[in-house]
């Protein structure tokens, strides 16, 4: 069944009955995610969680319109990893900037970045962005950062971990490799105990920090905690595409 808030979906016939309020615009990665997960892991996260969490705001005639994924993000640090590809933040800059272009172009003022990927970082693009189209409202979200994950998983990582290997156990299990094949997603600390602590910051050079390309240990991943966290993670996404959508650009703060 098409679905009218799925851009790649609906046609030229049905989508002139729709003035979207939103446009939301998944960009993930393509990149290894240790030995059992697939490269486009970050990609089949972000089309499920957008596509359903627009479902739900849909419902409650939220006009939102999802645009089609963006596949490729930034892996300056993983370059030495057999095809992990790599774009530039000035390369995402200049996609955003044409994207910008089209949507306010045709009326859409709102955009929401929806980010699938840790090493994809918007600020400094959204604020260049905010002074070229001052008409639009940009906003980023780190899907992964919505929900406390302590309260779903017993060893919440950073990659290719317990939250993520439940998610695509739930979401595509054809694509995860047998149990045998994990590796323990180890990661290796800085040595200076400053970037450790989180207030000073280094690019990670992967290959150097974990041997399998995981950071977190996958072994008590399920489907079924891979369902309970996508189904809350939509809930709350959905709902914040609802309040984007009714959102008064000229009346935001209180």
């Amino acid at each position: 069944m098409i679905r009218p808030y799925i851009l790649k979906e609906t046609n030229w016939k049905d989508i002139q009955h729709h003035q979207y309020e939103l446009a939301v615009l998944p960009w993930g990665a393509t990149e290894a995610h240790n030995y059992h997960l697939p490269y486009g892991t970050d990609v089949y996260e972000g089309d499920a969680i957008a596509a359903e969490s627009a479902r739900i705001a849909w419902e409650k005639k939220a006009k939102v319109v999802v645009l089609p994924t963006i596949p490729f993000g930034v892996n300056t640090g993983q370059r030495d990893i057999y095809l992990d590809m790599n774009i530039y933040p000035s390369t995402q800059m200049a996609i955003l900037k044409d994207v910008c272009e089209v949507l306010s172009t045709h009326g859409i003022k709102k955009l929401m970045i929806m980010n699938s990927h840790g090493g994809n970082d918007w600020k400094s693009i959204v604020r260049e962005l905010g002074a070229i189209y001052p008409e639009m409202y940009i906003c980023v979200t780190d899907w992964f950062k919505s929900m406390d994950r302590t309260k779903y998983f017993d060893d919440p990582g950073d990659h290719a971990d317990e939250m993520e290997t439940s998610l695509i156990m739930y979401l595509k299990p054809d694509l995860v490799l047998p149990r045998e094949t994990w590796g323990d997603g180890k990661e290796k600390k800085h040595r200076i105990k400053a970037f450790s602590e989180g207030w000073a910051w280094s690019e990670r050079r992967w290959s150097k920090v974990s041997a399998d390309t995981g950071i977190g240990d996958p072994k008590a991943s399920s489907a079924e905690k891979g369902k309970v966290f996508f189904d809350a993670v939509c809930q709350k996404m959905g709902q914040l595409f609802v309040d984007l959508c009714n959102l008064d650009q000229e009346d935001i703060y209180q």
